[in-house]
C-alpha cells in the first residue's frame, strides 16, 4: 500500500509548551511512500526525535529506505538501500533562524516530506551498483555476465 507524504506531517504543537530538554520520538515504518513524482521509497523505517530547545524545536531524523535503481554495470533494476541521518532546528522566531531558515509553523505541524525527499535523493549514489562483484555486460554482444558467460569472455 502506497501512503501519501501527508503521513510525514508531525503534530508537534504540544512540544512547544514543554520545558527545554523535553523530547518525543516518532517511529516510522511504512511499506511504500511517494514523496514526489520522482521519488517513491519502499521499506521506510526510522525515528524522528523532536526536542524542545530554547530557540525552537530540534528535529533529528534517522531513516532508511530503498529505491529502485538501475545498475550502471549490468543495467538490471535492483533495490538501492538508502540511509539518512540529519538534524534541523525549527526556530520559534526570526531572531533564532539558522541558515536552513526553518520556522515552527503556526499550525504546530512540521512537514518532513520536502527535506526528507532532498536528503534521500542526495543519498542515492551517482553510479549505483547492484552487487560489489557485478560482472556487467559483455562489451561485444551485451550479454549479462552475471547470468551467463559468452564466447567473448575469457
Amino acid at each position: 500500500m502506497n501512503i501519501s507524504s501527508d503521513y510525514l506531517r508531525l503534530n508537534v504543537g504540544f512540544i512547544i509548551h514543554e520545558t527545554a530538554g523535553y523530547f518525543r520520538d516518532f517511529p516510522f515504518e511504512v511499506d511504500s511512500i511517494r514523496l514526489s513524482e520522482d521519488l517513491e521509497l519502499r521499506q521506510l523505517i526510522g525515528t524522528v526525535r523532536v526536542t524542545r530547545a530554547a530557540q525552537g524545536l530540534l528535529v533529528q531524523v534517522k531513516m532508511k529506505a530503498a529505491v529502485s535503481a538501475e545498475c550502471v554495470r549490468c543495467l538490471e533494476m535492483f533495490d538501492q538501500p538508502l540511509l539518512v541521518d540529519y538534524s534541523d532546528l525549527y526556530a520559534f522566531n526570526p531572531n533564532s533562524l539558522t541558515e536552513s531558515g526553518l520556522r515552527v509553523p503556526d499550525t504546530g505541524k512540521i512537514d518532513l516530506a520536502p527535506i526528507l525527499r532532498e536528503e534521500m535523493i542526495l543519498a542515492i549514489p551517482i553510479s549505483p551498483v547492484c552487487e560489489p562483484n557485478c560482472k556487467g555486460l559483455c562489451l561485444v554482444c551485451g550479454e549479462n555476465l552475471n547470468f551467463k558467460e559468452c564466447e567473448h569472455t575469457g
